[in-house]
């Protein structure tokens, strides 16, 4: 039975939707048709499912040895085989069940992006699905509270930006940690792939079709009936993403769909600004000097 020898690892809103699609391609990697498994976070993100739609979600997460090695039943010898599910990054209590589950040293990669950004990408996105109702600035000072309440950890948009620790600690931990931004991949999508492919030791002349393919590209939608039933989280939806699974074409289509209702992505509330870039200066200088990270494609601020 084969098991993931390379995870992706990190973090929410900072590309791994796409990144999950353009490694699909690649004839040497296997992925299972779900992304997101959550199988190494499991038991702490299943408790946390307080929030407005954070049980629909809970859903596809996959909870048992059984059922994670059911998804890994179609690979065959392909030389990676790997799992992208965001929240490992944020729980060194997953490290050891990944460990003792896929040996210990499976490959690690982090995506990064711009904290701020991504930030403010997640509120969108849970105000995209009718979930988020306060605006930004007391949505990042209700954060601990909604800790507390047991929200669903999509919910935490500075602890989901807070990278140092985490990287930090996955280092501590395994020999090949592979960390790339999301900004930086943008720029030269063509280089970011190939050095992935060789860090992952797979065949880095191949290039996907859709790698000029955004599969998640957020922002702010008009809500009518088609948006409503694209972004909310609701049963009849979770019944057929069990049923019918999302292939890259559909994917497509479902973007081809929702651009026609895009709008543009209101600017950040100033004081929601300032606050973030209090919160994540000084660790934007600790990564760019500890890690390298390409903080300079970040917002100016960050990257001084």
């Amino acid at each position: 039975m084969s098991l993931p020898n390379f995870l992706v690892a990190g973090f929410p809103k900072c590309g791994s939707t796409s990144l999950y699609y353009y490694l699909q391609e690649h004839p040497q990697i296997f992925l299972p048709k779900q992304k997101e498994l959550h199988y190494f976070t499991y038991d702490i993100i299943s408790e946390q499912k307080s929030g407005k739609g954070d049980v629909e979600i809970k859903k596809f997460h996959v909870g048992s040895l059984s059922d994670y090695q059911k998804c890994y039943e179609d690979a065959g010898t392909e030389p990676a085989i790997g799992d992208v599910s965001p929240s490992y990054a944020n729980y060194e209590e997953a490290i050891p069940k990944i460990k003792k589950t896929l040996g210990e040293q499976p490959k690690i990669v982090v995506t990064l992006r711009d904290p701020i950004q991504r930030a403010y990408s997640n509120y969108l996105h849970l105000m995209r699905e009718d979930r988020e109702h306060l605006d930004f600035y007391d949505a990042l000072q209700e954060e601990e509270n909604r800790k507390a309440m047991g929200y669903a950890d999509f919910w935490y948009y500075t602890f989901n930006s807070e990278y140092y620790e985490k990287i930090k600690r996955l280092n501590e931990h395994f020999n090949e940690v592979y960390v790339i931004t999301f900004e930086e991949f943008l720029q030269n999508p063509e280089l970011g792939i190939r050095k992935l492919f060789e860090f992952l030791e797979v065949d880095p002349s191949f290039v996907p079709d859709n790698l000029h393919t955004k599969f998640n590209p957020g922002g702010v939608y008009k809500k009518n009936p088609v948006t409503r039933f694209i972004f909310s989280q609701n049963k009849l939806k979770t019944l057929v993403k069990k049923t019918v699974p999302i292939t890259p074409g559909m994917k497509q289509l479902k973007l081809k769909t929702i651009n026609k209702y895009k709008e543009s992505t209101p600017p950040m509330d100033e004081r929601a600004e300032a606050y973030l870039v209090e919160k994540f200066k000084g660790e934007a200088v600790k990564l760019k000097n500890e890690f390298g990270v390409k903080t300079e494609l970040w917002h100016p601020a960050l990257s001084e």
